[in-house]
């Protein structure tokens, strides 16, 4: 299965996220200024582009994320989609009130 997914303008994802290039492109293991040329146009590799994704849309923290977890979330996505989607909902929803506590 080829994975197709399109990625915003990184540059959009890391000013919406308030990081500089050094602390977004970091995260991933992207020097800045490499990330400089994919904000520029170039042409991001496909596993830069998922390690983008994981980290900076889908909210993974890499540090804490351990393979395993990962293929149980994986298998759970696939044999219960919906108890999947409605647990990313909770984790979503107390991410977004834990967030809005920090910034009163």
């Amino acid at each position: 299965m080829r994975n197709t997914t399109r990625i915003p303008n990184p540059g959009d994802i890391r000013r919406k996220l308030g990081l500089n290039q050094s602390e977004f492109w970091g995260k991933i293991g992207v020097t800045q200024s490499g990330g400089s040329r994919y904000e520029s146009g170039r042409n991001m590799p496909r596993p830069v582009r998922e390690l983008l994704r994981l980290v900076h849309i889908e909210g993974i923290d890499l540090a804490k994320a351990k393979g395993e977890d990962l293929a149980i979330a994986e298998q759970l996505k696939r044999s219960n989609a919906r108890l999947y989607e409605r647990m990313r909902s909770a984790v979503r929803e107390q991410s977004g009130r834990r967030q809005g506590r920090t910034r009163q």
